[in-house]
């Protein structure tokens, strides 16, 4: 078993895609870093990689076994035992995971370029473990609360979060069937073809109302989700956490 020391780890909780579990680079200063005293370190291949970096689902039963209680987090100079923490990689991506106990990966975390090179170092001189899944892999199927990682692709931390709260908003907006309401914020969106969105059928509108937000981030997005949350205390928060980071202005220019 090959084994890191003093991991800086940086917990994202619940995250089944990928890009929501930020680099080192975008960590920010009110994030609760902690550090692992030892972890295990697996070498995968990349397909259990994208399996475990991109699902909340039920981890292989050895990987479990192999990895079990040979964790340790270091907190106020005391050494806690973890139950199945490790880490993992490729050989390209690395993450490593905290399943708080259950059988799927709960909590993950990027790591610091220190720590990532030497286990990318270790991949090249040690073979890789191979961890047979008891089910079939589908393949992940992406929606309005789950976008694919193309439509996230070259954003901010801050760009992602509130590109995922403005999916959030217009998943309400369409799920209310309310043709007026969806035909105003539509219109708020592209006013140029008032005329148009008129006499166009409502379902051809929340289609290509969506298809024409999922591009990218923009000052037009950003109006859009500011707009379309006022008055509800739930989205107005997460869009106050996201404008009032510390470090939202060090990421942008990073």
């Amino acid at each position: 078993m090959l084994y890191l020391h003093d991991v800086w780890v940086n917990w994202f909780e619940g995250e089944e895609n990928g890009y929501n579990v930020c680099h080192y680079h975008e960590w920010r200063k009110e994030d609760a870093v902690e550090l692992l005293d030892q972890v295990p370190l697996l070498l995968i291949d990349e397909e259990l990689f994208n399996y475990i970096e991109n699902h909340l689902a039920e981890l292989p039963k050895q990987l479990l076994e192999d990895v079990r209680r040979k964790a340790f987090l270091r907190r106020n100079h005391e050494r806690i035992q973890l139950e199945h923490c490790f880490v993992v990689t490729d050989g390209k991506g690395i993450l490593a995971v905290d399943t708080m106990g259950y059988t799927i990966p709960v909590r993950k975390s990027r790591l610091v370029p220190r720590q990532e090179q030497l286990a990318f170092e270790m991949f090249e001189v040690h073979p890789v473990t191979t961890y047979e899944l008891e089910w079939e892999m589908e393949e992940k199927e992406y929606h309005i609360l789950s976008l694919s990682p193309e439509c996230m692709k070259g954003l901010t931390r801050k760009e992602r979060q509130l590109k995922q709260l403005l999916f959030m908003a217009l998943d309400q907006l369409f799920a209310s069937k309310n043709s007026a309401e969806i035909r105003y914020w539509y219109t708020e969106w592209m006013p140029e073809r008032y005329a148009d969105i008129q006499t166009m059928n409502v379902e051809d509108i929340k289609r290509i109302f969506m298809e024409e937000t999922m591009e990218g981030w923009t000052g037009r997005h950003n109006r859009l989700c500011e707009n379309l949350i006022k008055g509800q205390p739930f989205f107005e928060k997460l869009w106050e956490t996201e404008h009032t980071s510390k470090m939202n202005q060090l990421n942008e220019k990073s």
